[in-house]
């Protein structure tokens, strides 16, 4: 009797401590470069020569949103809608193979039931997705870093990196995300856009920290 108690009382307990939905001051685009998260060869099943998403996350001003509370979990998409498609071509699983990424949508489940419920009162699971897509179409990152002449291949330091993408972001801070997968090279990893609830206009991002803002050469894999 005591111990079925103390299991409703913890579960009530964590169930108000979870964030509730809705309650979040920007969200951050976090898209990935796949030559970097698919380093050393074979890593990935396939890969792509874009920036892919890899979530858009409702966060407030010092902590990210996760696991909330509220909102409705994650739908199976259908594999005849058309969203699927696209969100393979964008949303890439690219430790699965198309088909079981399309069947079994871990990525996809993961990050709306991690980060997509945390904003569920302004979007519904459709229209999460839907937005990430647009708002990485719209920005573009691969032309724009092409058009400051930061190539796949080529090394540039953390504020050239930024001051190209800020040329998008209406000079607003971008987030810059950096790892080290050989010793002593630092190389860009994920790029994070921040932007208001509505996604209405951009937001400064909370910067991760992980790049060398020194004017360290950063590789662009």
């Amino acid at each position: 009797m005591f111990k079925s108690q103390l299991i409703t009382a913890l579960f009530i307990l964590f169930f108000c401590l979870s964030p509730i939905y809705g309650d979040f001051d920007y969200m951050q685009l976090v898209l990935t470069w796949p030559p970097s998260f698919c380093y050393p060869r074979g890593t990935c099943k396939r890969t792509s020569n874009n920036f892919m998403i890899h979530g858009l996350w409702p966060e407030k001003k010092g902590f990210r949103l996760e696991f909330c509370s509220g909102g409705k979990a994650y739908k199976k998409f259908e594999l005849h809608d058309h969203i699927v498609n696209d969100l393979d071509h964008h949303w890439i699983k690219m430790k699965f193979t198309e088909q079981d990424a399309k069947q079994k949508q871990p990525l996809w489940n993961h990050e709306y039931t991690r980060h997509g419920r945390c904003c569920f009162n302004l979007y519904d699971q459709n229209a999460y997705f839907l937005l990430a897509m647009r708002l990485k179409d719209k920005l573009d990152l691969l032309r724009t870093l092409r058009n400051h002449r930061i190539t796949p291949g080529t090394k540039h330091t953390f504020d050239e990196i930024k001051s190209a993408i800020k040329t998008v972001t209406n000079q607003v801070d971008p987030d810059i995300k950096c790892v080290k997968h050989i010793n002593g090279v630092e190389e860009l990893n994920e790029i994070g856009i921040c932007y208001t609830p509505s996604a209405g206009s951009f937001y400064p991002c909370r910067q991760s920290n992980t790049c060398d803002e020194t004017g360290t050469a950063i590789l662009f894999r």
